[in-house]
């Protein structure tokens, strides 16, 4: 985008003395007609550029003149101008933050440059929740994310089953997944997952922990969460599918899933049917996702799969009899 390059070649002016255009444009990857161009957009945006003909000459920012946005790429100047202020973060009270990072970058920006990341900040959104799905009540987010911050110990009251827990931990981290908030914390010895929106009570005690040095949130999460999805498909039915039945599976089940099964099932009968094995979840819900397959399908086992998945055809088939 021409927006972030214009901002890449005002940082790379400021980190050389003198630059010729043919230099620029390598280290931009551009021709040199768009790098003639690039500059005369820097110079009608007010920046000081000072041109030096001849063989020693070049390209140069006026002495003393800086973009005073050292240490950002042009990527990530571009990006946090154009980014709004996600409900995320205002949730976890980094609203004002994310705001004044834009004004800093609005001051600094040439307007040409301003008004283009605003271009592109209308045109791009983020909008990570699912569709047809209540946003989850969030009440102690807050409270949660100040411990996080603190490294301080959190008393929690939380909601299991049919009755509730309390627990101190050590709060290590917030994930935000699919809209819905996840505390990751230190319960004695054992890391754990807590669902926000199941948080009854929260305080915080005057303690703070240490935080594990070895510890990564992003890589414990995609550790927890393969452990999870694991644990989810732990029975392996064997199925029979026609083959609009293997066109339709992706479009029921996980993708990935579908496709990799498809992938390892045996060469068609006489009729086009192949024989596949999927990791799903509980009977009950192995049946229903199964169901949507209609008469593409024939379980052959576990037989506690094929008698859910009988006894749902059956019952479909009883509250229509009367239609006949």
């Amino acid at each position: 985008m021409r927006a972030e390059r214009l901002v890449a070649l005002l940082f790379t002016l400021q980190s050389r003395r003198s630059a010729t255009v043919p230099e620029l444009a390598k280290a931009l990857e551009v021709s040199e007609r768009t790098m003639h161009r690039d500059l005369a957009a820097l110079q009608a945006a007010g920046v000081p550029l000072w041109t030096e003909p001849g063989r020693h000459g070049g390209v140069r920012l006026v002495e003393g003149w800086r973009t005073r946005l050292d240490g950002l790429t042009s990527r990530e100047a571009v990006a946090i101008f154009a980014m709004g202020v996600p409900r995320a973060l205002a949730e976890l009270g980094l609203g004002t933050a994310v705001s004044a990072a834009h004004a800093k970058v609005s001051a600094t920006l040439p307007a040409p440059l301003r008004d283009q990341a605003q271009h592109l900040a209308q045109r791009f959104h983020l909008d990570a929740p699912g569709w047809f799905r209540r946003e989850e009540d969030a009440e102690h987010l807050a409270t949660l994310a100040r411990a996080v911050w603190e490294q301080r110990r959190l008393r929690i009251r939380y909601r299991r089953g049919d009755g509730s827990v309390q627990r101190v931990l050590d709060p290590l981290g917030l994930v935000l997944k699919a809209g819905v908030w996840y505390l990751v914390a230190r319960a004695g010895t054992s890391t754990r997952t807590y669902r926000v929106s199941r948080v009854e009570s929260s305080a915080e005690l005057d303690e703070t922990f240490q935080r594990p040095t070895d510890f990564d949130l992003a890589s414990w999460w995609q550790r927890s969460s393969a452990r999870f999805e694991r644990s989810l498909y732990r029975e392996q039915v064997r199925v029979r599918l026609s083959p609009s039945g293997a066109r339709l599976l992706p479009q029921l089940l996980d993708a990935d899933l579908a496709l990799a099964a498809l992938a390892e099932a045996g060469p068609p009968d006489a009729d086009g049917w192949v024989e596949v094995h999927l990791a799903l979840e509980e009977p009950d819900i192995a049946a229903h996702q199964l169901l949507g397959l209609g008469l593409d399908v024939e379980v052959l086992g576990p037989p506690s799969v094929r008698a859910a998945f009988a006894g749902l055809t059956r019952r479909m088939a009883e509250r229509h009899a009367d239609a006949t």
